[in-house]
């Protein structure tokens, strides 16, 4: 049965390679993803897949019913861009300006469609159901997992798997990793409220700049003096803006950055910190400030037993020469949310592209993967539908291949 559902993925990479293309010419950003979700949505109809839109926002949720009894599979792709304008000199290179898809999403979606292809016209061989999420707003928090969970998507569903196309580890790798595997991704806002004044005359004023400046430095040692050095963390400021005439002593100053953590307790932690940090700078320089941290998307933590027997299936899978432990990751992932719901996975699929010389980081202006990878995630997504669901009906454990 796999090796018929393979050939026929075979047969359809062509048809993978075209929408991706397509796609990655007419990038959406995050919730403006309408002609995107309209795209997705007409391809069901076509199909006869029963297919809701809207869902949650922009989302789009299929769904295959198979003709055996079985567990209910739920596979996950995102599908909106980023704003950033698009390098490359390549045939499919966006064709909006300002917007490209830097992260693979429109190499998950045309993965999951042709996926859902194959897996329709073999509906009769299926024992179970599968759910295709079509998810937006992944890029942006708060992101649009939750938004879709809560309008049902997860409903019925037994267990979930989502791969990402991973541009920095080569066609033909596949990474995975048991429980905690990308970090819980958060914000922060901090403004300085100063007093400004003229360039000539600091004793006059307290200065934004400055006090902005050591609390950048400040801050620095919450990880390595606050955090038990066991847990992993991140405190990153991106944004430091505090525009004035170049003979002015700035007024104020504002201060954006990121908080990237595993464990709860240090999440919680280093959202204490960063107020104690800046409130004693401030103090210091007879200052005031408002602070705001927000949360973003929690850790993703894979789930011990589907991951152990995703990597059993993709040691199988044509085209892997490689299943190995993928290292911490401290990018965040809203599919963390579906993991709150439901037991499954989330992986890595090299996509690195074959000439080292076009390999650019996930979003850089001009990054691009190696489409044969979408093949490869198709065929491990298949995989272990298929086999979880006949595992499941002839009762043996999921996590034994």
């Amino acid at each position: 049965m796999l090796d018929h559902l393979w050939s026929s993925l075979d047969i359809h990479f062509p048809e993978m390679v075209e929408i991706r293309r397509f796609l990655h010419m007419h990038p959406e950003v995050s919730f403006k993803e309408v002609n995107t979700a309209r795209y997705i949505e007409e391809y069901y109809k076509k199909l006869g897949v029963e297919v809701r839109s809207n869902v949650g926002g922009n989302g789009v949720v299929a769904t295959i019913k198979g003709d055996l009894p079985g567990p209910t599979v739920a596979l996950r792709a995102d599908f909106d861009a980023l704003p950033i304008q698009d390098e490359k000199e390549v045939e499919y290179k966006s064709t909006v300006s300002g917007v490209m898809h830097a992260c693979g999403h429109d190499g998950h979606t045309a993965t999951l469609l042709v996926l859902a292809k194959v897996l329709f016209s073999n509906r009769h061989l299926l024992n179970g159901n599968i759910v295709l999420i079509h998810q937006h707003a992944e890029e942006y928090a708060p992101g649009g997992a939750n938004s879709m969970i809560k309008a049902g998507c997860l409903d019925g569903v037994d267990v979930i798997f989502g791969t990402h196309l991973w541009a920095s580890e080569p066609v033909g790798k596949i990474q995975y990793r048991v429980g905690p595997f990308m970090a819980a991704a958060d914000r922060f806002e901090i403004n300085i409220l100063g007093q400004g004044g003229h360039g000539a005359q600091p004793h006059k004023t307290k200065d934004a700049i400055l006090i902005g400046s050591q609390v950048v430095t400040n801050l620095q040692q919450i990880v390595s003096r606050k955090v038990d050095p066991i847990h992993s963390a991140v405190v990153t400021v991106g944004s430091f803006v505090a525009e004035n005439a170049f003979n002015i002593i700035a007024n104020s100053a504002t201060l954006v950055g990121t908080v990237r953590t595993f464990d709860e307790a240090v999440r919680l932690q280093i959202e204490q910190e960063i107020e104690h940090v800046v409130k004693g700078t401030c103090l210091m320089n007879g200052a005031q400030y408002n602070y705001q941290f927000t949360r973003g998307y929690p850790a993703v933590v894979n789930h011990p037993v589907e991951t152990a027997f995703l990597k059993n299936v993709a040691e199988e899978v044509p085209g892997v020469y490689e299943v190995e432990e993928s290292p911490l990751q401290m990018g965040g992932e809203d599919f963390a949310y579906y993991l709150q719901h439901v037991k499954g996975t989330f992986f890595f699929t090299g996509a690195m592209p074959a000439n080292k010389d076009n390999a650019y980081p996930h979003h850089h202006p001009k990054f691009d993967i190696d489409e044969k990878a979408l093949l490869i995630a198709a065929k491990t997504l298949c995989k272990a539908t298929i086999r979880y669901q006949l595992d499941s009906v002839n009762n043996k454990p999921v996590s034994i291949s």
